[in-house]
């Protein structure tokens, strides 16, 4: 075989991922809180481009209609504005207001200060009781001196170094004290947690339906003894989609305003526009055509998105009528195709992002499902599978729950749904519901 060199001309079809086209896919990605960081940070960067604060854009508000099939629905039952947490009390101002710090010493009210600042959100102790004593140049003994009077606040269970420890101490607290559970906690919790209670049974010497009243005790404490306490306001969700139902049928928004509103800086422009200096004129120029292009670029994502809203109510009409156990199966794909536009294209669209519909505030993404066989030729999505496990589990017979094969029976008798055990032990597991041993009551 002859290899011999030379030169060949050869045409090639390649797209090239210009930074325009680069950042007009990451636009299409962001969410509302995302797109307003974006557009604050390109002010900064672009004089040409003003944002202030407040209803966005200079755009008409773009609203589309989604005609139902069956009945109509009644008015939003849920507003996304209500989600806003309030600012509670500190914990470390709470912990220390209860501690007479004048009858600590100078040493012991840093080693106490320190003590609060490794409580974890939860109200966990999270440090080595040994660092803090070498920290500080003490013994273990003294440390821990300070650690009991820290486990001796309010709320019960704070500075538990564990689960077992935080329990111990709730129940040590109590008004009425229970031995059995104190014993239990403090000597068989891992098999108590294990559900192993005939072995515990047979060890102490009591019976079964005991031992579910301690687990049924314990369930009333509070393994999170810092939960009701926050640094901060939560996290709220502003939807980036407002799906109502204005008595004929549905109408589809984009809610923009969250987002800063954009104007062109033509005082800027006609200062600078006529200047001679090729740099100036240059850096002008560049950046006048960085402003129309993401006002064009929003203006798309805003499109897309609104195409692809108006697809899924259509697609998924029975869920925004009669509530989330409606969800049909739907893939990205099956949108993609009808919209003709590349499934990627979808993703990014609903990435991160939400809708207020008439029944809650609900991730885009959550109207997307795979498909479950059923014993009809129609099909069903694993949304609804989960929900009619659930309902099986919470109307069970406690005393004799039902075991996954047994579900996977009930599944296909009573409801069609043809969906094997390992199937049904991965959605339990998605639901948090545990294993039928476990959920096992002794009465």
């Amino acid at each position: 075989m002859n290899l011999q060199a030379g030169l060949w001309q050869q045409q090639t079809l390649k797209l090239t991922m210009t930074q325009e086209l680069t950042q007009a896919i990451a636009l299409l990605q962001y969410n509302a809180q995302e797109l307003s960081a974006f557009l604050e940070n390109k002010a900064l960067e672009n004089p040409l481009l003003q944002i202030e604060p407040g209803n966005v854009q200079a755009m008409d508000p773009r609203k589309d209609r989604v005609k139902p099939t069956r009945k109509k629905v009644d008015k939003d039952k849920k507003n996304w504005i209500e989600q806003i947490g309030e600012t509670v009390t500190y914990l470390d101002e709470y912990l220390k207001s209860q501690v007479d710090l004048d009858l600590l010493t100078i040493n012991g009210k840093k080693v106490f200060d320190y003590l609060v600042e490794c409580i974890d959100e939860n109200g966990y102790f999270r440090a080595e009781v040994s660092e803090v004593a070498a920290h500080f140049k003490l013994s273990e003994a003294e440390v821990y001196e300070h650690l009991e009077l820290l486990q001796g606040l309010e709320p019960a269970g704070i500075g538990a170094r564990n689960l077992q420890e935080c329990l111990l101490l709730q129940l040590r607290r109590c008004e009425k004290r229970n031995a059995l559970a104190e014993e239990i906690v403090e000597k068989h919790f891992i098999s108590f947690a294990e559900k192993k209670w005939k072995d515990i049974a047979k060890l102490l010497n009591v019976k079964l339906n005991e031992i579910q009243e301690v687990f049924d005790f314990i369930q009333t404490l509070n393994p999170r003894p810092a939960s009701s306490f926050q640094h901060e306001k939560s996290a709220y969700i502003v939807p980036d989609v407002v799906i109502k139902w204005d008595g004929e049928s549905f109408v589809v928004s984009i809610f923009d305003e969250a987002l800063p509103k954009i104007s062109f800086n033509n005082g800027y422009y006609e200062k600078f526009a006529s200047n001679q200096d090729k740099q100036v004129n240059r850096f002008i120029q560049e950046n006048q055509q960085d402003f129309q292009w993401i006002m064009r670029s929003i203006e798309q994502r805003k499109e897309t998105l609104t195409k692809v809203s108006l697809k899924i109510v259509e697609k998924q009409g029975e869920f925004f009528m009669n509530g989330p156990a409606y969800l049909r199966p739907m893939t990205m794909k099956e949108i993609a195709d009808e919209l003709e536009i590349h499934e990627s294209t979808v993703s990014r669209a609903v990435r991160e992002k939400y809708a207020q519909t008439p029944f809650g505030t609900y991730e885009l993404r959550s109207f997307f499902s795979s498909t479950i066989k059923t014993t009809s030729d129609e099909n069903t999505s694993s949304k609804q599978v989960k929900t009619v496990i659930s309902q099986l589990v919470e109307g069970e017979n406690k005393q004799k729950p039902l075991s996954d094969q047994e579900i996977v029976h009930l599944l296909k008798e009573k409801e069609g749904m043809v969906v094997s055990r390992r199937t049904i032990a991965k959605y339990r597991d998605q639901l948090g519901i545990p294993s039928s041993s476990k959920r096992k009551r002794y009465e």
